[in-house]
């Protein structure tokens, strides 16, 4: 499996951001996938920001509720990251991933930076 994140980049508070990821595969439709972020300074510590079952369900982390909106389109085997109303708190490498075989795999990441 190999991912690939774009679309990262400095932004000021209160503006959006919009991720995209590429898939080496048919990938995102059978399996699950979302989107995951790391903090600087808290070593290699990942979270969920964003997840997307098989099947299709979405479910977004209590901190972006409202303002991050994850879809995927199985046809492109792309997901997205629809970021609005982004804080300094959001600043993370954001990585998209996907599990399969028994594992998340991850692609290299993309660096937000939100300036207060």
């Amino acid at each position: 499996v190999q991912l690939g994140e774009s679309g990262g980049g400095l932004v000021q508070a209160g503006e959006s951001l919009r991720l995209s990821c590429v898939a080496s595969g048919h990938i995102f439709g059978g399996h699950d996938s979302g989107w995951y972020r790391q903090v600087p300074g808290r070593g290699n510590e990942r979270t969920a920001v964003a997840l997307i079952s098989a099947a299709g369900s979405i479910g977004v982390a209590a901190s972006v509720k409202g303002r991050f909106t994850a879809s995927r389109d199985t046809s492109e085997n792309t997901l997205s990251l629809q970021m609005n109303d982004l804080r300094p708190e959001d600043t993370a490498t954001y990585y998209c991933a996907a599990f399969s075989e028994g594992t998340w795999h991850f692609g290299p990441g993309t660096q937000v930076a939100v300036s207060s």
